[in-house]
């Protein structure tokens, strides 16, 4: 009775731990998208009810919504109007700060500025019809008809609550990489959309338009202030520089434009003397140079050049010569002095003489202008020096003067300045040049732009696909059934001996007769682990329990009692559920005689238990119910009974009661060698089922494993793994056939 005591796990060393791992290790290799779509296969019926009821709602929504007609202004907006008065045609390159223009101009396309301007230029602030197609019914008393007409005293509240009208059905779309802007606005009314499309886009180009002429006359005021500053500091220093110029004998003749068009600065009348003179005595000096030349030329040679050069000369030796020539004539033929000889001697010396008075002419001429050349020379040199002293001494009283001058200049720069950017403002101004364009004008639509009857039910659609698997996670997580067979281990910290497939359209011992069924092959897995949990094998005496009725440990005491009778060895099956008993059903006897006689005293076992041939052991029912089965157990009865059986029997196997709400369970487990606890998949919470094992654990109950009952694969992470172990090498059209 006591056979397991010296191992107290039970099972031996290694083995039991080698299934868990191999559970754990499986759960952990399953493919998250394999356990996501046993998670939707699970709760598939809260899926398709959340996208069928989502479907249904938006096709109701769509079926009551309002027709809402959508009308498109499209513009231009530029990042800078031409200038008139800059004439560079460079075109800017793309920048932050065009970002920065273009994202200002879509924010001023939605102010609440433009939108009441809009409100207040096409009159809907007093338009009745207007707020209500809008559905702005409001109790206040700006709102209050008169007449059918809102009082005036309101004016003010309902332009801004127009405008939040407008801003609300507004919608501003750039077009990307480009610098056209689409203006969508959305009404009930189509020709009411197209109409305030077009009175943004034009309200917008005349705010533009506005704000320029206001920045431009701004600017102009800045401006002429800041003229009249200067005008006077100019005025100031002119007088200033004319004073000193008065007091100091200053005088400077105007400006005059130079070869290259500019104008050179002031000259003073010093400096303009000095620099005739310079000129006149360089030319003074070259004039007594050239005269001294001709001068001294004239004393070495005898002969100037000028003699040579002059006609009346030339013409007086021309004759002399050719009275030479006729006086050489006659000298051949006659004495010097024959009288025409010497008459023509005569001649020639009276033309000497005439030659001789010319060249001393000629050189007292050059010998009179070399004299005045340097008498000329001279005055000039002293006036030049005379001059020089004045111009330094007009350079030393001229220093504060040409401080104050460019004072003057500096103001007169300033004050131009000024005034021609005074000029080009008022030029800008005047001409009002924009910016921004319409494209577009916008048409009255002619269909409506919502509702999108097919766009709602595809959103309806992913909402209810949103909303199911949200649900069905949410289930999922505080979902506490057993659902997997590595949950046994994980959960409730079990050892698994196996999943046993859930039955249908037959009853178990129909299916256990089959050998080739699915019960069968599961049973005879766990027995083969049952093997594996003593140091001797399968245990000799255990039960079989669950947390609650109908758990399916009954089928579980009843299938292990016929894999073990199968296997050669002598069984015998106990129903120990003395207060809702089963086993007598199998046999197709009474429960008459059974456990409960044993329990209250009586010793003939041969009579209390009857044979299951069918599935080859025997069985002790239950026996007549007692008014109080716990009575019967707490005794050392159930210990006898169960050592006489093993002196008959290899195996005894108990169909316990459940253990919740009962004290039977714990009280025959505490007399055999351990406990296989039946779980059902998908049926029970584990918390329960952790309760009833801490109920064993405090009566000292030796726990073997688990066994997970009812399994369906396809609700399992694993689904066609189990499946597939079950129905492999059958063929069951052919098991038909035969």
């Amino acid at each position: 009775m006591n056979m397991v005591s010296s191992q107290p796990n039970g099972r031996h060393p290694g083995v039991g731990a080698g299934l868990i791992d191999q559970t754990r290790s499986q759960a952990e290799s399953v493919p998250i998208l394999r356990q996501y779509l046993r998670i939707a296969m699970r709760w598939r019926y809260v899926i398709l009810g959340s996208i069928a009821t989502c479907l249904l709602l938006g096709l109701i929504v769509s079926l009551l919504m309002t027709p809402k007609y959508t009308a498109t202004s499209t513009i231009e907006i530029s990042r800078e109007s031409s200038k008139v008065t800059d004439f560079q045609g460079v075109e800017r390159e793309a920048s932050v700060a065009d970002q920065e223009f273009y994202q200002t101009q879509y924010g001023l396309l939605r102010s609440r500025s433009l939108s009441e301007r809009v409100a207040s230029q096409l009159r809907l602030v007093d338009d009745p019809q207007f707020f209500e197609m809008f559905g702005e019914q409001r109790d206040e008393p700006a709102f209050s008809l008169t007449n059918g007409r809102y009082p005036a005293s309101g004016r003010a509240t309902r332009q801004r609550i127009a405008g939040e009208i407008l801003l609300e059905n507004l919608n501003v779309d750039p077009t990307r990489l480009s610098r056209l802007v689409d203006i969508h606005f959305t009404s009930p009314d189509a020709k009411f959309s197209a109409k305030i499309a077009d009175a943004w886009a034009e309200n917008f180009i005349q705010t533009n338009l506005e704000r320029k002429i206001q920045a431009t006359s701004y600017g102009r005021n800045l401006l002429q202030r800041q003229l009249a500053d200067y005008k006077e500091r100019l005025d100031a220093s002119q007088r200033q520089l004319v004073g000193y110029a008065s007091a100091q004998e200053i005088i400077n003749l105007p400006s005059q434009a130079g070869g290259d068009g500019r104008a050179t600065s002031e000259r003073s009348i010093v400096a303009d003397d000095l620099a005739a003179l310079n000129a006149a005595l360089s030319q003074a000096t070259a004039d007594r140079i050239q005269a001294e030349a001709r001068y001294k030329q004239t004393s070495d040679a005898g002969v100037s050049t000028e003699a040579l050069r002059n006609l009346a000369i030339n013409n007086l030796r021309q004759r002399r010569a050719e009275l030479a020539a006729q006086y050489q004539q006659l000298m051949v033929r006659f004495e010097p002095s024959y009288p025409a000889a010497q008459a023509i001697q005569s001649q020639v010396d009276q033309l000497d003489r005439s030659i001789a008075r010319e060249e001393n002419r000629i050189s007292g001429s050059l010998q009179a202008d070399f004299r005045e050349a340097l008498q000329r020379e001279g005055a000039l040199r002293t006036k030049v020096d005379q001059l020089k002293s004045n111009y330094l001494d007009l350079r030393r009283r001229s220093i504060q003067y040409n401080i104050y001058q460019q004072e003057v200049d500096t103001n007169r720069a300033l004050y131009d300045g000024l005034l021609q950017r005074f000029k080009e403002i008022g030029v800008a101004g005047g001409v009002g040049i924009n910016n921004i364009a319409i494209v577009d004008a916008a048409d009255a639509p002619q269909k409506p732009s919502s509702p999108r009857l097919l766009l709602n039910l595809a959103i309806a659609l992913f909402a209810g696909l949103g909303i199911g698997a949200a649900a069905a996670f949410a289930l999922e997580q505080v979902d506490e059934a057993i659902a997997d067979p590595a949950e046994v281990e994980r959960r409730l910290g079990l050892p698994l001996l196996g999943s046993v497939p859930k039955v249908e359209d037959v009853t178990p011992k129909e299916a256990l007769k089959d050998r080739k069924s699915d019960l069968v092959d599961a049973y005879l897995a766990i027995q083969t682990n049952l093997g594996f949990t003593t140091e001797y094998g399968v245990p000799r005496s255990f039960a079989v329990t669950s947390t609650r009725p109908a758990e399916g440990k009954s089928t579980t005491a009843l299938s292990l009692a016929t894999t073990l009778a199968r296997a050669q060895r002598r069984v015998i099956l106990v129903d120990g559920d003395m207060r809702s008993p089963s086993v007598h059903h199998l046999g197709g006897v009474s429960h008459d005689r059974g456990l409960s006689n044993f329990l209250s005293g009586q010793d003939d076992i041969d009579t209390l238990t009857f044979e299951m041939s069918d599935l080859g052991f025997t069985a002790m029912s239950a026996g007549p119910i007692p008014p109080n089965a716990a009575e019967l157990l707490i005794g050392d009865r159930l210990s006898v009974l169960i050592a006489r059986l093993l002196e008959t029997y290899d195996h005894v196997v108990i169909d316990s009661p459940p253990v919740m709400g009962l004290a039977d369970a714990p009280l025959i487990a505490t007399h055999v060698n351990g406990v296989i606890y039946a779980v059902e998949s998908h049926g029970i919470r584990s918390s329960m089922v952790k309760t009833a094992l801490g109920r064993l654990a405090s009566a000292n109950a030796r726990i073997i494993g688990g066994v997970l009952t009812k399994f369906e694969a396809r609700k399992a992470h694993y689904g066609y793994g189990y499946e597939y172990g079950y129905n492999y090498g059958r063929d069951k059209h052919r098991e038909a056939s035969a």
